[in-house]
């Protein structure tokens, strides 16, 4: 019997030792640069590695599974079985077995519902499909414990995404809370928690926080599906969501310290954060500087607010971390100043590095003076209104754009940029590649003229 694996990461290793272990001949293909598992027979192509195979595991990933299948094709045997064990929502699944099946091999949904790394090759799974029959008795060869639902493909892996929306929801609070308690000098004693409200303890807590942060972005993909799955069936995916956007998060930090981050941004200008984001959360310029060379970089602390009134703001103030930027929606009303110089003082006395008010604001010469970078729609003398309603850490409209708590806020000269927390550190290297191409650009310009006269 022979197997061909299409994916050596650490999923296909760990099949690739199974295999092995009864005796099977195992091919394999990755154009990364992966080790090859001892035993395996690793070829350069998708065509030499599937040829004469009964069984064929893709484990290469969603966003290539179709060209994977594609790749195979024209070389799979008649009455093979190619599995497609990527985390991949039905559609692509369905796209994958239109490829395999009008070669004449049979296609199985294969969704792992387990931990590969804690159970290796026996770790249980859920098939579908029209060769869901053919895999399910090559898996529990392996001793893998296997439901196979029939179906059509893509439904074995609606099951694995409802059983991500707690599985991954988990793994993400587990990541939050972890990195609360060492904020809190409590790491252990939060480990402590909710290591004794698992069944597996501290191992359990362990590979859910580790594996969340390892493998954020394959799991960014898996938990964005789950949250498309439940829209689809008419369950708001709030928590879901929130998972999602976590993973994202990780994701784009890719390990990364984030606390570097607010640094690394100095100097970069809006322009060309702007041009890298393609144009995506620019302010409108009717917010703009009140005074000239203001600049600042920080994370948001919301407030939406009535119109020309305050008390959200001072909730805000009380609240307000070092290194936030407090971001207002005042509807923007430009007859009342929602802020001068006291609520610049007390801002600034708590570490806030600035403010953008879709609104007014007043006493700009002092706020030059003290150096407290405002953007606002207008400058009017009069005070705001102190009654209400108002809320603070919500997600709010500014200038146009969507801005959440924690997103990250660029403003100098040219004006304001709002950038999603999980797109910072890809949008920081875009922004300083864009920054150096136009430095040479501008460079061989004046170099030009320099010949020219």
């Amino acid at each position: 019997m022979k197997v061909a694996i299409l994916g050596l990461g650490e999923a296909g290793s760990l099949y690739s030792s199974g295999f092995l272990a009864q005796g099977w001949e195992v091919t394999g293909f990755d154009p990364a640069d992966t080790a090859t598992p001892a035993g395996v027979l690793r070829f350069d192509d998708v065509a030499d590695t599937v040829r004469g195979a009964d069984l064929v595991l893709s484990l290469t990933s969603a966003k290539v599974a179709v060209l994977a299948a594609t790749d195979a094709a024209p070389h799979l045997s008649d009455g093979s079985c190619y599995a497609d064990m990527n985390a991949a929502p039905a559609e692509i699944k369905a796209q994958v077995a239109d490829v395999v099946t009008a070669a004449g091999a049979a296609f199985a949904d294969v969704a792992v519902v387990g931990s590969v790394p804690a159970h290796g090759a026996r770790t249980a799974l859920v098939v579908s499909g029209d060769g869901s029959a053919s895999a399910a008795a090559y898996f529990e060869a392996l001793g893998a414990a296997v439901e196979d639902i029939a179906g059509a493909p893509g439904d074995a892996s609606n099951r694995k995404l409802l059983r991500s929306t707690f599985m991954k929801g988990l793994g993400a609070l587990i990541v939050e809370s972890v990195d609360a308690g060492v904020a809190a000098d409590a790491e252990q004693w939060v480990r402590a928690q909710i290591a004794g409200e698992l069944s597996g303890s501290f191992s359990a807590l362990d590979r859910l926080r580790d594996g969340t942060r390892k493998h954020a972005a394959r799991r960014t993909v898996e938990a964005a599906a789950s949250v498309e799955l439940l829209d689809a069936l008419g369950v708001r995916p709030v928590l879901a969501s929130a998972t999602a956007e976590a993973h994202r998060t990780l994701a784009d930090a890719n390990g990364r310290a984030t606390d570097e981050l607010l640094e690394a941004y100095a100097g970069l200008p809006v322009a060309n954060i702007g041009d890298a984001r393609q144009r995506m959360g620019m302010v409108d310029s009717g917010i703009h500087a009140m005074w000239k060379g203001a600049r600042i970089v920080g994370r948001a602390r919301t407030v939406w607010t009535r119109a020309g009134d305050n008390k959200a703001l001072h909730e805000a103030l009380a609240k307000v971390q070092p290194g936030e930027v407090i971001v207002i929606n005042g509807q923007g009303d430009q007859n009342r100043a929602l802020m001068g110089e006291l609520i610049a003082e007390r801002a600034r006395s708590r570490g806030c590095v600035g403010m953008i008010i879709d609104g007014a604001a007043r006493d700009i010469d002092v706020l030059q003076e003290i150096g407290f970078g405002v953007w606002a729609r207008a400058v009017n003398p009069s005070g705001p209104y102190k009654d209400g309603p108002g809320k603070i850490d919500v997600p709010i409209a500014v200038g146009g754009v969507v801005c959440a708590p924690g997103d990250l806020v660029v403003a100098d000269d040219d004006g304001v940029i709002i950038i999603p927390a999980a797109e910072a550190f890809t949008s920081l290297a875009g922004g300083r590649a864009v920054e150096a191409d136009e430095a040479q650009r501008r460079a061989a310009i004046i170099a030009a003229r320099k010949v020219a006269a």
